[in-house]
């Protein structure tokens, strides 16, 4: 009788340390944190995007400038 007592306590115990959930104030922690990595991951992104896409493009223009300058230098020795 006494193992059945117990078992039931922990079983109460157990369910209502489980059924609580968080707080006010660590929902609102959460959602502060989300945002802050949502926006810190958007920004990481975006710093990225930004600083790939310019050697590319400056390796273009360099590469349109080196065969502009090529190509009438190869017309006037005929």
């Amino acid at each position: 009788m006494k193992n059945v007592l117990s078992i039931i306590a922990v079983a109460a115990l157990t369910a209502g340390f489980v059924s609580c959930g968080p707080s006010a104030e660590e929902k609102q922690k959460m959602e502060e944190r989300a945002k802050f990595v949502a926006d810190s991951t958007a920004n990481a992104i975006s710093t990225t995007m930004e600083t790939t896409a310019a050697p590319v493009d400056s390796a273009a223009a360099a590469a349109a400038a080196t065969t502009e300058t090529v190509a009438p230098a190869a017309e006037e020795k005929h």
